[in-house]
């Protein structure tokens, strides 16, 4: 099952969680050290609603919630 938005294309992207550890500068400490990088994938919110076409038929697609949000789909009424 895809997790592909079929208005704008969007899709997953790589990216990375950072682990810090000690106390801020400003709170008093020597600073934050990075003590770890694990990757990490950042999803799309896509959600399957039905949408009406061109041709005016109603069909069931995956969209984001970002083409939701600014018209760039039609809901049936």
């Amino acid at each position: 099952m895809s997790n592909v938005c079929d208005i704008c294309g969007k899709k997953k992207f790589s990216g990375s969680t950072i682990i810090r550890r000690g106390l801020a500068k400003k709170k008093g400490g020597i600073g934050m050290h990075v003590v770890k990088v694990s990757p990490r994938t950042f999803e799309p919110n896509i959600q399957s609603i039905r949408v009406v076409d061109e041709n005016g038929a109603v069909s069931r697609k995956k969209v984001c919630v970002q083409c939701i949000r600014s018209g760039r789909i039609q809901k049936p009424c």
